[in-house]
């Protein structure tokens, strides 16, 4: 993939350079040059060091590991990026932080996910590009264009590699079951269901298993990992049921470790930095999302459809 336009420009927040300059061979291109620096105070410090007038500007910056920070950072980023007379600016987001935070399940509570895209939109952004959204209405928090691309087929890539049999794909809650269809379709599998009760932001309940996992490989598939609760409990209703062995494929791999757990292998995407090393850390196979990413802005400063990139 060569570059498609001179006026196409990337720039990188401090929250994962190691995507940006990925995702920028991947366009044939260097990084714009940007200084950001800390004041004694704490306080965030841009400055563009790169002439945006009349250029298409992306600016990539993943929402975790120091959600606000990052989330603030890209604020300034942008709106250096629009009072210097950048004719467009794309913010690329590969993990969106607070997507979680989508709707009022309870009294007195927050739409945060409502709220980041309000502020997006009012710091200059014209269109977002981001990858797996917790929740796929989130695009009509925004009154720009949002597109949402998705993991699943380098994930697929690797995991085919495998060459498991007997293999059925697992969702460790209710709201993942389209994410666990579209695996078991272009797997040609069956799927199965571990019902979720969440007692707190941190604690989970697993209370029954919907399907047949007896004898047979588990493909646990889910947008992100956190705490990593969730799929720890999955994996060990799937072991006390009967699955032969257990593995995992997340997009979104926020979690610190996953040690006492039935998992023997998950493949996560690059789309947040890895943390600091640890035993459950050699059970991770990371794949790149860089070459999507890079095609999915080749094709938007080209004008042409992303669709065949994300349609699920």
């Amino acid at each position: 993939m060569g570059q498609t336009d001179n006026s196409l420009m990337l720039f990188s927040g401090s929250s994962h350079p190691e995507l940006a300059s990925q995702v920028a061979g991947c366009l044939g291109m260097s990084l714009g040059k940007v200084l950001i620096e800390a004041f004694p105070d704490g306080e965030i410090g841009v400055q563009i060091l790169e002439n945006v007038r009349g250029r298409d500007v992306f600016v990539l910056q993943t929402i975790a590991r120091r959600p606000n920070h990052y989330l603030m950072e890209l604020l300034i980023l942008v709106d250096a990026l629009k009072r210097a007379s950048a004719k467009s600016i794309v913010a690329v987001i590969p993990y969106f932080g607070y997507a979680r935070q989508d709707r009022k399940d309870k009294g007195r509570v927050p739409i945060t996910a409502k709220l980041v895209a309000n502020l997006l939109e009012k710091a200059g952004v014209t269109r977002v590009l981001t990858m797996d959204l917790h929740a796929e209405q989130i695009q009509g928090f925004f009154d720009i264009p949002v597109d949402n691309l998705y993991a699943r087929p380098v994930l697929l890539g690797a995991i085919k590699k495998l060459e498991l049999e007997n293999l059925v794909v697992v969702t460790p809650d209710i709201g993942s079951i389209k994410l666990a269809r579209a695996y078991a379709n272009e797997l040609k599998v069956d799927i199965a269901i571990v019902d979720k009760r969440r007692v707190s932001a941190k604690q989970v309940e697993m209370s029954a298993l919907i399907g047949d996992v007896e004898g047979r490989d588990v493909l646990l598939v889910d947008d992100m990992c956190s705490t990593g609760g969730t799929l720890k409990t999955a994996a060990g209703v799937c072991k006390k049921a009967g699955a032969k062995r257990v593995i995992a494929a997340v997009t979104h791999f926020v979690g610190q470790t996953f040690e006492e757990s039935a998992i023997e292998r998950m493949f996560v995407s690059n789309t947040i930095p890895l943390p600091g090393q640890g035993d459950s850390l050699e059970r991770l196979e990371v794949v790149s999302v860089a070459d999507l990413f890079g095609k999915a802005i080749d094709s938007i400063v080209g004008a042409k459809s992303i669709s065949s990139l994300f349609i699920l």
